[in-house]
């Protein structure tokens, strides 16, 4: 299917689009600009702001020095004539209530800047470009390798930046700006801050050591057997609001963590080790993992996880940036996804399978 032609773009035009905002007189403000605004300003004001008010570190990220972004923001106050941050000698010391107001309307002008860029690359058939992603360790190392790797034999010109993070900062990253999707598992509601559309549904694996007193039970486990156990997991499983901890207090039980990482592969290292009995995703246990490690039966003791795809509301996708998402969902299409963005949200998604291997691990599971 090509995503391209579900875009409904107008037909483009090859004027060059000037790269200076028309300036808008502001209450308080004389009619007569002393500079002209720019769009650089702009994103300069946007990252001065999202970084605490350090200007070195809005420098970097804006790959800019730092005395530049300082004269780039006089400049900027200078024409509107009035502070839009607080200081205290050298240092920022907080926003103005007019900076707040103009930081507001400069998040929206570069993000519709940023969408005419989309839109005119897609319209010129540009197949490349940079995609961010934030996701977590186990989506970024067991999902997305193989959709990844056909996205770019499709798009061989885009460049793919995995931002790998735990699963309370994956959407911190992404509410930032510094991504273009986010790939993150829930138990219960979708995740906020943008337009989630579900993928897949996954549980957790049980595994042990062979040879492990719990592997010898021939029966179903049960959470109580767990709770007499170390257990190696996620770092996430640590947090209050974990469903993991959920459904241990649900039957009176106390997990006892004796070691958890963000990283599966890490997590598996450490069952290998003795450490205790690991808890993680179904899709971080590997057909090659069965040679010394177990799955035990333990299928219904933990809610079903959905992995969710979150795109930002005030931003186009690139069209390799739809393919991805037909790339790890089948049963979408890039077409309703970009609908939805604009604000034709369907009632109901396709309902997320449950996960499946991709075909190279199944035939690796049947040699």
């Amino acid at each position: 299917m090509d995503v391209q032609t579900g875009l409904g773009y107008a037909a483009p035009r090859r004027h060059a689009v000037q790269r200076k905002v028309a300036r808008v007189p502001m209450a308080g403000a004389g009619s007569t600009s002393r500079s002209n605004m720019t769009l650089t300003q702009l994103r300069y004001l946007i990252a001065i702001a999202d970084c605490g008010l350090n200007i070195t570190t809005a420098a970097e990220r804006v790959h800019a020095t730092q005395p530049g972004v300082s004269k780039q923001l006089k400049q900027l106050e200078d024409e509107l004539g009035f502070q839009l941050f607080s200081r205290k000698g050298k240092s920022l010391h907080a926003i103005t209530a007019s900076g707040l107001q103009v930081l507001e309307r400069a998040r929206v002008i570069i993000a519709e800047a940023q969408n005419i860029r989309s839109i005119a690359a897609d319209l010129r058939g540009e197949e490349s470009g940079e995609l961010a992603i934030a996701t977590t360790h186990t989506q970024a190392r067991f999902v997305l390798p193989g959709p990844i790797a056909a996205l770019k034999q499709r798009y061989p010109g885009v460049g793919v930046h995995l931002k790998a993070q735990g699963d309370a900062q994956v959407l911190e990253v992404f509410e930032r700006g510094e991504a273009d999707l986010a790939i993150v598992s829930t138990s219960e509601s979708p995740p906020q801050g943008g337009l989630a559309v579900p993928l897949f549904t996954w549980r957790r694996a049980v595994v042990v050591p062979r040879g492990h007193a719990l592997a010898a039970l021939n029966r179903h486990l049960t959470l109580e057997d767990l709770a007499r156990h170390p257990l190696v997991s996620y770092e996430s499983s640590l947090r209050p609001e974990s469903s993991l901890r959920h459904a241990f207090a649900a039957v009176g039980a106390s997990p006892q963590f004796a070691f958890t990482s963000r990283d599966a592969d890490l997590i598996k290292t450490y069952v290998r080790a003795g450490l205790g009995v690991g808890i993680f995703a179904e899709m971080a246990m590997l057909p090659e993992d069965t040679l010394d490690l177990q799955v035990l039966d333990a299928a219904d003791l933990f809610s079903q996880c959905t992995t969710w795809l979150v795109l930002r509301k005030d931003r186009i996708p690139r069209v390799y940036a739809l393919a991805l998402v037909e790339l790890v969902a089948p049963q979408l299409d890039g077409r309703d996804v970009n609908r939805a963005l604009s604000g034709e949200v369907p009632e109901h998604w396709p309902a997320p399978p449950p996960w499946r291997a991709p075909p190279s691990a199944q035939r690796r599971a049947v040699a």
